[in-house]
């Protein structure tokens, strides 16, 4: 039982958490691994990495009453039983093991799905950060010399699958989510999905970050909507590109949503 073995690493701490450093942060490091959300070395410092692992993990499970586990970066008793009950064959509530080659849904302007395609070859071909916090060869290409390497890269990643697919730019390449979202709503693309309109391959979603009324934010692809569950697919949200699933009705941070014509 490897719970047993992070906490008797933990010794009398109830929690893991950032620059925590120890064997049970390098058995934390293994688990997540094995479960497909972490890709660094089994590290015994809690760095930045392995608090973006955790955050992944933590947007899709539940604790052992069906409730979603908190989004901190923070491994307590909850998170731990989750990461623990995964491997005996418990799969999370709406989304399963990591996906890399998922089907591409109906639906979508031919642009917009073209770009989404891209995202998909890019989850398919493993992109992720290399040698540490936004860093390595698929940051470096999405950043696109607009920023140097280190920077965060979600709107880049999405700018550089527009770019990238064959049909004009409906944007101007941005790093910025929320830039990405005004230029978006000033062409009158922003929608408000509905049972009777949902969001569709190929649809812009974007969060806030920080505060509400900030300057950060985090955007993503919409892959597909079915009974009440839309999945995403994002970048640096965990340190790969990777799908995320969300109850629609349920979004927390929301910004706002955006259709491609």
């Amino acid at each position: 039982n490897h719970l047993d073995t992070i906490k008797r690493g933990m010794g009398d701490a109830m929690y893991l958490k950032k620059n925590v450093k120890g064997s049970a942060v390098r058995e934390l490091c293994k688990n997540l691994k094995k479960l497909g959300y972490y890709s660094g070395p089994e590290t015994e410092l809690f760095d930045n990495d392995v608090y973006k692992a955790v955050k992944a993990f933590q947007m899709q499970n539940v604790d052992s009453a069906g409730r979603p586990l908190v989004v901190d970066g923070i491994v307590g008793p909850l998170t731990l039983e989750a990461i623990n009950r995964r491997p005996e064959g418990v799969a999370p509530p709406v989304i399963g093991p990591v996906e890399t080659k998922p089907s591409l849904a109906n639906g979508g302007s031919p642009t917009a799905r073209a770009a989404l395609k891209k995202a998909l070859d890019e989850l398919a071909d493993g992109a992720c950060e290399i040698g540490g916090n936004n860093c390595g060869k698929y940051v470096k290409k999405y950043l696109n010399g607009v920023a140097e390497e280190g920077s965060a890269w979600c709107a880049a990643f999405v700018s550089w699958c527009f770019k990238n697919s064959g049909h004009p730019m409906p944007f101007k390449y941005t790093l910025g989510a929320r830039n990405l979202l005004g230029q978006l709503k000033a062409k009158k693309l922003v929608i408000k999905p509905t049972l009777a309109n949902p969001p569709i391959p190929g649809d812009i979603i974007v969060w806030w970050r920080g505060a509400p009324n900030g300057w950060q934010g985090h955007v993503g692809f919409v892959l597909d909507y079915r009974d009440g569950v839309v999945r995403t697919v994002e970048g640096n949200k965990s340190n790969r590109v990777q799908i995320f699933s969300y109850t629609l009705d349920k979004i927390d941070r929301l910004l706002g949503f955006a259709r491609i014509p």
